[in-house]
């Protein structure tokens, strides 16, 4: 836990801007009002004043193993896994250091492979392959997408509950095994990072059935912000140690997308020690909840489709009194997301639907996890409202919410009728709760190091 609340609270503004897509929107506040209207918001951290020398530190004087080169003398391949576009990791920082440490090693770059943990998303190629790691990297190296229906390229490395767990062959075979990332709240991890790069994010399309079927992520010690005594993480630590993973190399950002630490090292410790600054900043304490609450998909990459971009309902689901207003911010460019979860969500109706059809686990299918949450949100608020340019009524409405152009009107409509209103614009990068019940249960302490850099 944190043992600071983070006071979230930031004094009103007449105007409060909101990510959509690549652009912003703006709220206007009316002043008569302003009082009954709070933007809940990450609690402010200097970014690193320089980045690339802290991640050089941090990878000679890691947390709890040996430096990457000492790690990586000797070994004959290697392999560097990376998130997927919906990620806003910032690789362009990561990978160049670690792939010339990887060399100065003795690994040779040939034997190097560049491994995109997409879990059950489609793989980021192109255009998006290029902004993902950058153009030098991208024509130097390897980069393989994982695909976890692709049975000739995974391998069984133990069971979760008797259940089969297959993961990347590539990822196993290799000597050296290396994850980056970034830690920010997770409505199932706790926190995204650490060994998440592998299971999900290199798993079977089998694990998957276990791992994001209805049972799991309906147990309540699975929950946002939740580290210790969640089961779902649980399951991925103990599969990385069965897997096998070297070296951690994670990051958090701020608001503005700015490294705020870097986390280097063994794949437990320097992951909690990443944990330990994001809850200090990014989970949130609300006194009361609100009558409504608008939040945001994250703008670009996390918001190209609503399937991402309702992570933003479920950081802020507890803030809102039951029977509340929802409202979305989403630049949704991709449309609804892929069919898996627009099927789930259309077959479903609604969230008594949804549990009737696929609480049995015979009927699992693929993204139901997402619709899983989206229908939780569903269920606790009264209306959910979707602020998103790129998408017509018609395929708003087709998955149960209300399309709206005006959020002006929305917002002045609420405050005008006396109601509590919350602004929380980074939507899925913080989580909001109430009181000190959204604290992180292994009592992680706000760290004594300024930059919470290792």
């Amino acid at each position: 836990m944190c043992e600071r609340p983070v006071p979230p609270a930031e004094a009103p503004a007449p105007n409060v801007a909101l990510p959509c897509g690549r652009e912003t929107v703006t709220v206007c506040l009316p002043r008569a009002a302003a009082g009954r209207a709070t933007v809940l918001a990450s609690r402010p951290c200097p970014p690193l004043q320089d980045p690339d020398a802290s991640l050089a530190r941090a990878l000679a004087e890691p947390i709890g193993t040996l430096s990457l080169a000492s790690v990586a003398r000797g070994r004959r391949s290697a392999c560097v896994v990376v998130s997927d576009a919906t990620r806003p990791v910032p690789n362009r920082v990561l990978l160049p250091p670690i792939l010339r440490t990887l060399e100065a090693a003795g690994v040779p770059r040939d034997a190097v492979t560049v491994l995109i943990a997409t879990g059950m998303h489609r793989p980021t190629e192109g255009r998006e392959l290029l902004e993902l790691v950058g153009p030098e990297i991208a024509g130097r190296y390897r980069i393989v997408n994982h695909d976890c229906r692709d049975r000739s390229a995974l391998a069984r490395v133990t069971e979760i509950e008797g259940a089969p767990v297959e993961l990347n062959r590539g990822y196993l075979e290799a000597e050296l095994k290396v994850l980056t990332g970034l830690i920010e709240p997770h409505r199932y991890a706790g926190f995204s990072g650490g060994g998440k790069s592998v299971l999900p994010g290199l798993a079977s399309f089998e694990t998957m059935t276990f791992l994001h079927s209805f049972a799991l992520p309906d147990r309540p010690e699975v929950a946002l912000g939740r580290v210790e005594g969640n089961p779902f993480r649980d399951h991925v630590d103990a599969v990385c140690a069965a897997a096998g993973v070297d070296f951690l190399v994670n990051a958090v950002l701020d608001r503005g997308r700015r490294i705020t630490g870097l986390f280097a090292g063994d794949v437990r410790e320097a992951f909690r020690a990443g944990c330990r600054v994001a809850a200090a900043h990014q989970l949130l304490s609300a006194e009361r909840a609100a009558d409504l609450v608008l939040t945001t998909g994250g703008g670009h990459p996390l918001d190209q489709t609503l399937y991402q971009a309702t992570k933003g309902l479920s950081a802020v689901e507890a803030v809102l009194r039951p029977g509340g207003t929802l409202v979305l911010v989403a630049g949704c460019g991709e449309g609804l997301g892929g069919p898996g979860f627009c099927e789930v969500v259309r077959r479903s109706g609604t969230p008594a639907g949804f549990r009737a059809r696929y609480g049995d686990p015979a009927a699992f299918t693929i993204d139901q996890w997402a619709a899983q949450a989206f229908f939780r949100s569903l269920e606790h608020a009264g209306r959910v409202l979707l602020f998103a340019p790129a998408l017509s009524c018609e395929e708003v409405a087709s998955v149960g919410l209300t399309k709206i152009d005006d959020l002006d009107a929305v917002v002045t409509g609420a405050l005008n009728a006396g109601e509590t209103v919350y602004l929380v614009p980074e939507g899925p990068y913080v989580s909001a709760g109430l009181g000190r019940g959204n604290e992180v249960p292994e009592r992680l302490a706000t760290p004594d190091e300024g930059e919470g850099t290792r």
